[in-house]
């Protein structure tokens, strides 16, 4: 990294002291033979695995969800970091068709949205959920509540039933626990709705 880039994109975000930015400074300003040791680590925190998972929230499907602009939504938290790169979603029970959707990612306790997406999808007719992603993977923490939506724009889908509380993903070795969230919810929830899948990598240390 160039010193000029660090002054412009690392600087900012206020991620170290005032005496870690003075010997960083330092180290990219002055000629290689006379730079400092620096001693901080080059082994990354943490960093995303390379095999894409799904937890699936519902035992079964029905048919005839409608829309009318209003997003579906669930609150979920996990016990371990995982980074979660997209949604599952039901398509039409009439056959293939294209969907608008806008999908988004909020953190409960703030309200913040940190993702969102303006994007379509195009479904089969079956059941099978089709898989939407976000620009980027977004790190979620444990024990922290998010809130998961979808606001799907077109004819009626198919939709969940006998929903789960508490999922354990044995093979990525989290566990997600899933709970309503109340207003403007499309009447989603815990039991029976939309967004049946959370798409994620886990983040491996």
């Amino acid at each position: 990294m160039k010193i000029d880039e660090f002054a412009l994109h690392v600087e900012p975000e206020s991620l170290l002291s005032d005496r870690e930015m003075t010997q960083i400074f330092k180290y990219l300003a002055v000629n290689p033979s006379d730079r400092p040791e620096l001693v901080y680590s080059d082994t990354p925190r943490c960093y995303m695995s390379s095999t894409e998972k799904v937890v699936s929230r519902f035992q079964r499907h029905e048919n005839r969800w409608g829309y009318c602009g209003t997003p579906d939504r669930i609150k979920f938290t996990v016990d371990r970091s995982i980074f979660v790169i997209g949604l599952g979603l039901y398509g039409s029970i009439h056959g293939p068709h294209q969907y608008k959707v806008q999908i988004k990612l909020i953190h409960c306790g703030t309200g913040k949205t940190l993702t969102e997406h303006d994007t379509s999808f195009v479904c089969d007719g079956t059941p099978t959920p089709c898989r939407v992603l976000f620009k980027e993977p977004v790190e979620i923490l444990p024990a922290v509540t998010y809130i998961a939506s979808a606001c799907v724009m077109g004819p009626d889908t198919y939709y969940g039933t006998k929903g789960l509380r508490r999922i354990v993903h044995t093979e990525a070795d989290v566990t997600f626990q899933f709970t309503y969230a109340a207003v403007n919810n499309n009447g989603t929830s815990v039991e029976d709705g939309q967004i049946p899948e959370i798409v994620f990598y886990t983040a491996q240390k």
